[in-house]
């Protein structure tokens, strides 16, 4: 519930309900911050801990997502380099996220509506971008790519 006041005429947010405006931010975080420390204690760079790439396994073609523990792993372990050599689209990825996340927080703190809506040129840009990656990574000057 907001409150309209009267002296401003800004919109505040109704008192109490921070709480429950963080709820879900919160528990975003909780299940990804979760899922980084899973990674980062159980190495992906040990065979046997993780299933195989089932496009790589069966095609040899790395998908845009081939790595993507490896980086996750690298990042939590503070290792940038090897992150960004094991995959750069999902460092990228990891950075993007933190990015709107935080400006999630700071909106509904500040109790105003948080709307994500990329629009289809921005979509359409993503994949592209994720497209070309695949291909160049699959390329053989592109081995620098590879995870």
């Amino acid at each position: 519930m907001r409150r309209v006041n009267a002296e401003s005429q800004r919109v505040t947010p109704a008192p109490g309900s921070l709480s429950r405006r963080l709820v879900v931010p919160g528990g975003i975080l909780a299940a990804v911050v979760g899922a980084f420390a899973y990674v980062g204690s159980v190495d992906p760079n040990e065979p046997g801990h993780y299933p195989a790439c089932p496009l790589l396994r069966y095609t040899g073609v790395y998908c845009p997502g081939c790595g993507g523990l490896r980086s996750a792993y690298a990042v939590v372990h503070g290792d940038l380099g090897t992150a960004l050599g094991a995959n750069a689209v999902a460092v990228l990825g990891y950075l993007v996220f933190a990015v709107v996340w935080t400006v999630w927080v700071v909106r509904s703190v500040r109790g105003r509506p948080v709307r994500v809506d990329p629009g289809p040129p921005l979509l359409w840009t993503t994949g592209a971008l994720l497209l070309v990656f695949t291909v160049v990574r699959n390329l053989p000057f592109g081995g620098w790519l590879h995870p």
